[in-house]
């Protein structure tokens, strides 16, 4: 059944794909003299169709629930306008798809030269013939592979200084909302794309199954993102993360800071910070931001931009801040303090 879906959701995309390329995009490529990219368009139109598809699920689904159930009330929705430009940015999953078929062929070659020297390759799905091989479990176990490492991706982020100043863009939206979720410096999308392409090529997922464990994490990240008084209960909280327990990883004094340095990191399923204890399951609405947004008596309060370029650039100023402050504190023959 997992499988029949699945097929029905590519044969309707391929559909769109096909109609679009053959009355839009070829023209336009050959009056542009691009053929040559003919057979590399045609594969992204695919993703491009998924992501539109994705953008206006999302929408439809969740808008009317931020209406009927807001988190937070606003006076205007100003400070939501520029996540709205990254979601589209990012939903298009141009960028996901290059990644993953640029790491393909050197895989390829990898997993090739390891045959040769008698080292078995990584096939998860091999795990157990008969099991591991049905489509729902090799989509769960991949699903539970990238999961766990987006877990410590995002974790990691929280961790080490310059790092954090680009996810930082991410947290300084103090209005979160259905479109927060894709509101993430442009250098940190190249790192994380780069990331889980790696890792979805290593366990041997297939382009078809990366564009649906892609757009099925996007679609609930922008679920737990929403402006939404929404939590899954005792037991769901404890597997599924929800808006309300997200919004504690935004909230000001807590997902930054939290236990020892945030708390609430996972992406789909909130075990791994049970597991790992980083999990908080209090579902107060606090305010969202960072602590340093509000300043302090004496401390005027950061600015972390209010545009798309704006919040790019304050973002690699902040990172040439910390490197000059390291490299000045540091004692003759010391690498200096970890950022942290």
């Amino acid at each position: 059944m997992f499988h029949s879906i699945l097929s029905s959701l590519d044969t309707f995309v391929s559909a769109i794909q096909t109609m679009l390329y053959v009355d839009v995009v070829q023209p336009t490529l050959f009056k542009l003299g691009m053929m040559d990219y003919d057979e590399d368009t045609y594969d992204a139109l695919y993703w491009v169709i998924v992501g539109v598809l994705e953008v206006l699920a999302m929408y439809a689904v969740l808008r009317p629930l931020e209406a009927f159930r807001p988190a937070e009330k606003w006076q205007d929705r100003k400070g939501v306008r520029v996540d709205v430009l990254y979601t589209w940015i990012v939903k298009l999953g141009i960028l996901n798809l290059f990644f993953f078929f640029t790491f393909q062929p050197l895989f390829d070659s990898l997993q090739s030269w390891l045959r040769v020297h008698g080292v078995p390759s990584l096939d998860l799905d091999m795990l157990w013939p008969g099991v591991t091989t049905e489509p729902i479990v090799t989509f769960v176990i991949y699903l539970l592979v990238l999961d766990f490492a987006g877990y410590w991706y995002h974790r990691l982020e929280h961790r080490f200084g310059i790092w954090w100043e680009l996810h930082a863009v991410h947290h300084s939206q103090q209005k979160m909302s259905l479109w927060s979720d894709d509101r993430n410096h442009l250098l940190d999308d190249v790192l994380q794309a780069s990331f889980f392409a790696c890792i979805a090529v290593v366990i041997g997922v297939e382009p078809s199954q990366f564009v649906v464990l892609v757009a099925i994490t996007n679609l609930m990240q922008s679920v737990q993102h929403a402006n939404i008084r929404m939590h899954f209960g005792w037991l769901g909280e404890r597997i599924f993360v929800s808006p309300a327990f997200h919004r504690r990883h935004h909230a000001i004094g807590f997902g930054h800071e939290g236990t020892a340095y945030g708390c609430n990191f996972g992406v789909l399923f909130s075990f791994w910070d049970i597991l790992f204890r980083s999990a908080s399951f209090d579902r107060t609405v606090e305010p969202t931001g960072i602590r340093d947004q509000l300043g302090a008596p004496g401390v005027a309060p950061v600015h972390y931009g209010d545009g798309f370029i704006e919040q790019h650039w304050l973002a690699f100023k902040r990172i040439a801040t910390r490197i000059a402050t390291r490299h000045a504190t540091a004692a003759p023959g010391d690498n200096g303090p970890a950022a942290v």
